[in-house]
């Protein structure tokens, strides 16, 4: 059943699977989710699309060298980005490949529509292409590296291609994206990537090449065939085709588009930024909210290659050190919308430093000590002190800058707040000493545990969508049931039902020993 006020659509790209996942992915994959939990806590319906994209010629050409025919090399790729969607923990609702029939079914609808506005003609291309990036690139985007054509931004290998092809009139609608940019601030973030394509269309935009007769791998055109739709057009349109569009009556679709935002790396964001919003005018439909274009992760400062031998495998660091512990780094460590260096140094000192040392030891420590001295019972509180209500209303009081921070994507200055809660805990705990008031003053004891497991339910709470495996076992141990981990329960005070026995918690997080 969907809610039609308070609906939440968000997206990751769909990734093209000629070779096993990375840790671009990866991260593409959990910041995604990562809104996608928050906004329901926040109390959102969310619908969360992720998959991969499957036509064009780089997968027929990947296909051939596996002595494969390309839908049994899709099968099995794709499968492994559908594992991928568990071990990184994603609760994505839908997993979508450009392979299925429902999505044909939603490319010839838009092939239709623009054909129908009268924004497609058929005419010759000659220009220079990459297989590798499924783009076409101008003469000044062009390099000659050791005696073969580069792409500038890419480095990928172009090739120079003349044959019949379908074009989509994209001259025409500059004005018409510009318009639609200055009206929309937060149409494309963050700034930078917002001035890098304002910039891009200023200079003039070119009609598209939107088929190829090279390969058949791929979505006929419907009055052509020997023409293959091209496979930007085709896989862009996956964000509708998951919502059951042509049937733009369907209660999916009147429920979630416009997307509310499109997560993706910053070398697609011409593609969705440029190509997708002029598709969507001409086809008269409504743009998406929001494209957010992320940085590279890097590692160790540099690009990550097989040659350099940097290449930081995410499933090997999920069966090493846990998946929450990776999703929490990544955050943490990278700054949303730039790049990002990683390494394994940093990621251990991360797992020690904050999880470890900081959220882990607080919640070992008061629940031990709860065991130990208040029979398991979480403790009820009588006379709060003005230090007590300081402490939890801190985090009250800043409940709706979290919320705001989440919907402007700025996920660093979120987790820099929780882990300073974190922080604050853990000297208030210190700096109270309950242990000292246990046979003179029992309730003021009481009233610091209390006190002390109540900031700990919220911040587990607002770390949930980070961290949610550890998060779900520290509230379970406080009862604290599914429907209870919500922004609204932060608020309520009454949440913790006094005198309910403490669960046993096992150690959340275990530090990394240094290899040396």
């Amino acid at each position: 059943m969907y809610l039609m006020d308070k609906n939440f659509y968000i997206t990751t790209p769909i990734y093209y699977p000629s070779g096993k996942p990375h840790m671009g992915h990866a991260y593409s994959s959990i910041i995604a989710d990562i809104f996608a939990r928050f906004k329901r806590i926040e109390g959102y319906n969310v619908l969360f699309l992720t998959g991969t994209d499957e036509h064009g010629q780089k997968i027929q050409k990947e296909a051939e060298k596996n002595n494969k025919n390309p839908k049994q090399f899709c099968d099995e790729i794709s499968e492994t980005f559908r594992s991928l969607t568990k071990i990184l923990n994603l609760t994505n609702d839908d997993f979508i490949r450009t392979t299925e029939p429902r999505h044909y079914k939603s490319v010839n609808e838009i092939w239709n529509r623009l054909i129908k506005s009268g924004d497609i003609y058929l005419d010759k291309y000659s220009g220079w292409y990459s297989v590798s990036d499924e783009a076409y690139y101008d003469e000044d985007e062009i390099i000659e590296k050791n005696g073969k054509k580069v792409s500038l931004s890419s480095g990928s290998l172009v090739e120079w291609v003349e044959e019949e092809s379908y074009f989509f009139k994209l001259s025409a609608f500059q004005s018409k994206l510009l318009d639609h940019y200055k009206k929309n601030k937060d149409f494309i973030l963050p700034r930078s990537r917002r001035n890098e394509v304002i910039s891009f269309v200023e200079k003039g935009l070119k009609d598209l090449s939107i088929s190829r007769t090279s390969f058949s791998w791929g979505i006929p055109v419907p009055e052509n065939k020997k023409h293959i739709i091209y496979v930007w057009l085709d896989a862009l349109t996956n964000y509708l085709s998951a919502l059951n569009f042509p049937n733009t009556n369907d209660t999916k679709y009147k429920s979630f588009w416009p997307a509310d935002i499109h997560i993706i790396g910053k070398d697609i964001l011409r593609f969705h930024a440029i190509f997708w919003p002029a598709f969507l005018i001409a086809a008269k439909l409504p743009l998406p909210k929001k494209v957010f274009g992320h940085g590279w992760i890097l590692s160790n400062e540099k690009k990550m290659s097989k040659s350099l031998g940097n290449i930081l495998d995410p499933i090997d660091i999920v069966n090493n050190y846990g998946i929450d512990q990776l999703r929490y780094y990544l955050v943490k460590e990278v700054s949303l919308g730039n790049d990002g260096s990683v390494s394994m140094v940093n990621l251990k000192n991360c797992i020690n430093n904050d999880l470890a040392n900081n959220y882990g030891n607080l919640c070992q420590r008061v629940f031990s000590f709860i065991k130990k001295n208040c029979n398991s019972k979480i403790p009820k509180s009588k006379n709060l002190t003005t230090n007590d209500k300081k402490l939890i209303n801190n985090i009250k009081n800043n409940v709706q800058t979290l919320v705001s921070l989440i919907d402007n994507q700025n996920l660093n200055e979120y987790i820099k707040m929780v882990v300073n809660f974190s922080f604050e805990a853990n000297k208030y705990f210190n700096d109270s000493e309950p242990w000292k008031f246990k046979d003179k003053d029992p309730d003021r004891m009481n009233s610091i545990l209390h006190t002390i497991v109540e900031q700990i339910k919220n911040i587990s709470i607002l770390l949930s969508p980070i961290i949610p495996i550890s998060t779900k076992k520290v509230l379970n141990t406080i009862n604290i049931s599914d429907k209870d981990i919500s922004i609204e329960s932060i608020k309520n005070d009454n949440i913790l039902n006094c005198s309910l026995e403490l669960k046993s918690l096992d150690i959340l997080f275990k530090k990394v020993e240094d290899d040396n």
